[in-house]
């Protein structure tokens, strides 16, 4: 009788990614229903990943890995940081049911260094002293693995739910009480909902966040 088959790591990896994409999202992954696409059992799977979430975070670690794939730093410390972050979230883009779990649990593989070393240097190159160097990195990492995950958890939802929530949403501020709302109220035909223009929030924000970063380097 022919020996059940062994899956390398990267094969596993590959099948979780192909999983993940046709999942509504990363909570309903599971290392049974990974198991049985492959025709195996969930131990076999385990002898690679301890847990769920470490099988998870290297498929994470996998999507940072090629966003880094081809990069190569131009322009001076803010458009590397930025340049950086857009190629992130266009790789998380093509696989948003990952980019909570990037959010939530983070990566400590390749793909995790090679975008840390990157944000470091370009902070390093801005004449940032040394010792500030850790919290601005620490924040810009917090800023936008919350906004990729946020983009990404909008661009999850089906057409269905998506107007669903723009109702909700017309009826939340166009209905507003001016007596009880009344800023809501004068602001409600030019206030837009949290999926409008993600694109253009991400680019901004990041921009304000870097110019006041630009404001607090010592003069040289």
């Amino acid at each position: 009788m022919a020996g059940r088959r062994r899956w390398s790591t990267e094969e596993i990896l590959d099948a979780a990614a192909e999983l993940l994409r046709t999942s509504e999202d990363a909570d309903s992954f599971s290392v049974r229903k990974l198991a049985a696409t492959l025709g195996t059992d969930s131990s076999s799977l385990y002898r690679h990943f301890r847990s769920k979430t470490e099988l998870l975070r290297a498929v994470a670690d996998r999507i940072l890995l090629a966003s880094m794939d081809g990069y190569r730093p131009e322009g001076d410390w803010k458009q590397r940081i930025t340049s950086l972050a857009l190629r992130v979230r266009e790789a998380f883009g093509r696989q948003p049911q990952l980019a909570a779990v990037w959010g939530r649990y983070a990566s400590g593989g390749a793909g995790s260094r090679l975008v840390m070393e990157e944000v470091l240097q370009a902070l390093r190159a801005s004449g940032l002293p040394d010792e500030e160097i850790p919290v601005r990195y620490h924040r810009l990492a917090v800023l936008i693995a919350a906004l990729i995950a946020s983009e990404a958890g909008v661009s999850t939802i089906t057409t269905e739910e998506y107007e669903q929530g723009m109702e909700l949403f017309r009826v939340a501020v166009l209905g507003a009480d001016p007596e009880r709302f009344p800023a809501l109220a004068h602001f409600a035909r030019d206030v837009r909902p949290l999926g409008a223009d993600r694109h253009a929030a991400f680019e901004e924000i990041l921009a304000a966040h870097l110019a006041q970063i630009e404001a607090e380097i010592p003069p040289s």
